[in-house]
């Protein structure tokens, strides 16, 4: 790169985790090359509440950021999380777990669960969870990131696992990283914002206090608000509502309850569903629902009323709608984080879509001439990655037997994208699913959901019927006998952190 062509100075507007997550990862990667600035005030509050993540986490923090896992763990007051266990979702009183990791081990051609299909028709094989490590280790309460006695290739040859931690202390934490990395942050209130005359692109904007900041990148990680992507250049916004109604979220910590589980719990209720995420010094609870169906006092009387301990404040509330940017990357800003986008976090990917925009940014980062084919490929990108989170949370809503309200009366009739019916019904005929090109949930997630949402596909794959069916008993038993055996010998999840991850008290 010509240095008279390069990108010298970047301007993040907003801190919070994505503010914090993008400052951490730039300055690692663009080096002294760039002046990297923050500007957030510290009397406008963060969301927060994004307590849960997905696997992703350990690479952006170990390997692309250089984080110790031990240092990460206690300075977040974090858990493990395994997967999310769903309550009443595709009836009442139904109960699965998405687990991350493979189900069992794919043999030949066929994924495992295309050879279980033909033993569980003929009611010879457990359900899919006694498959997984994770399904069946999240319940029992064990943990273990491997099995040192494991073969290679064997699904606890290392295990996919990811985190509960307190956002804010993550924030706090990558701050202090961002900082030692040489970047320089900013308090204050942005008054104004100012746009060149020729271009539209911003060139500044400007503080309460008077002082301009400059850029020729700027990031727009402001929240719900968008500052600089919505109010500013206008950029418009794709409303998702109708597939996913629920519009408002009600939040409140309550007291730590031993043991720690090491999973997210999902319950369905009347107009939404209720999170609980156990970190080391509280547990994170919320009620995400649809105001149409449920007024606000009810759903804070219903989710104090189903907390597992004290609650340790009241309920904060936050109203959203449900969709995405027309562009993510727009003239020099992108938008990271909620000023994105927002899709519930049903299945923690809100700090998974932050990240996955940070490393988006790295690998297409411009010049200072802004090749518009970058930005178009950027967009494509991200608008696709959405677009396949949203119908993998439509799944959840639509794929239910419920009637009992008129919210999951709603959410079982209404007519769904094309992208997810297609896949519903393949996964319906004879249970094939085929991952759409970067689609982030895999195969694996699909078919546990879809599966524990009673989308029971009535067939399997014609080559089942080729293996010996002497073959396939051995290894669908063997799998599930071995995973229980290794299982039995974990040490407790409680074990693990107290002896390796315990946090400092608060």
């Amino acid at each position: 790169m010509t240095t008279n062509n390069r990108i010298n100075s970047i301007t993040i507007v907003g801190g919070g985790s994505a503010g914090w997550m993008a400052a951490t990862a730039l300055a690692t990667y663009l080096g002294k090359g760039a002046s990297i600035r923050l500007i957030e005030s510290e009397e406008i509050g963060i969301v927060g509440v994004g307590e849960a993540s997905v696997p992703h986490i350990r690479l952006f923090n170990g390997q692309w950021l250089g984080i110790d896992e031990a240092e990460f763990v206690k300075r977040t007051q974090g858990t493990i999380k395994l997967g999310i266990q769903f309550n009443d979702w595709g009836r009442i009183g139904d109960s699965y777990i998405h687990g991350f990791g493979a189900i069992g081990r794919a043999m030949g051609p066929l994924p495992f669960h295309q050879f279980w299909l033909k033993l569980f028709h003929s009611g010879r094989a457990a359900p899919i969870g006694a498959y997984t490590p994770q399904t069946v280790m999240a319940p029992q309460g064990k943990f273990a990131p491997r099995d040192h006695n494991a073969a290679p290739g064997s699904p606890l040859a290392d295990i996919a696992y990811a985190y509960h931690f307190d956002a804010t202390l993550y924030a706090r934490y990558l701050r202090e990283l961002a900082e030692q990395r040489g970047v320089q942050r900013i308090e204050g209130k942005i008054v104004s914002v100012q746009q060149r005359a020729d271009d539209g692109y911003i060139e500044s904007v400007t503080l309460e206090s008077g002082q301009v900041v400059d850029g020729e990148l700027f990031i727009d990680c402001s929240g719900f608000r968008g500052l600089l992507i919505e109010q500013t250049l206008k950029t418009g916004y794709v409303d998702w509502s109708h597939w996913l109604p629920c519009d408002s979220a009600l939040a409140v910590p309550s007291a730590s309850v031993d043991p720690i589980t090491p999973y997210t719990r999902a319950s369905a209720q009347k107009a939404g569903w209720q999170w609980r995420i156990p970190l080391q010094h509280r547990i994170g609870n919320g009620y995400v629902y649809s105001s149409k169906y449920i007024s606000d006092d009810e759903a804070a009387a219903t989710l104090l009323a189903n907390l597992d301990s004290e609650a340790l404040g009241e309920p904060r509330q936050l109203r959203f709608t449900t969709g995405m940017r027309r562009k993510f990357w727009n003239k020099n800003v992108v938008a990271l984080g909620l000023a994105s986008g927002f899709l519930e976090p049903l299945e923690s990917t809100s700090i998974y879509l932050a990240q996955s925009g940070i490393t988006r940014l790295l690998s297409m980062f411009p010049h200072r001439d802004f090749n518009p084919l970058l930005m178009e490929r950027y967009n494509q990108e991200s608008a696709f990655e959405y677009e396949r989170v949203r119908d993998f949370l439509i799944l959840h809503y639509n794929a239910t037997e419920r009637n009992d309200t008129p919210f999951w009366d709603y959410c079982r009739t209404m007519p769904i994208p094309d992208s997810l019916r297609e896949a519903v019904d393949l996964f319906r005929a004879d249970g094939r699913y085929f991952r759409n090109g970067d689609d982030f949930f895999a195969l694996p997630s699909w078919v546990q959901v879809m599966l524990g949402q009673r989308i029971v596909p009535q067939s399997y794959h014609p080559i089942v019927d080729e293996m010996p069916e002497a073959k396939i008993i051995e290894q669908v038993e063997g799998m599930e006998r071995m995973l229980a055996h290794a299982v039995a010998a974990m040490p407790t999840h409680q074990e693990w952190i107290n002896r390796y991850w315990k946090a400092p008290a608060p």
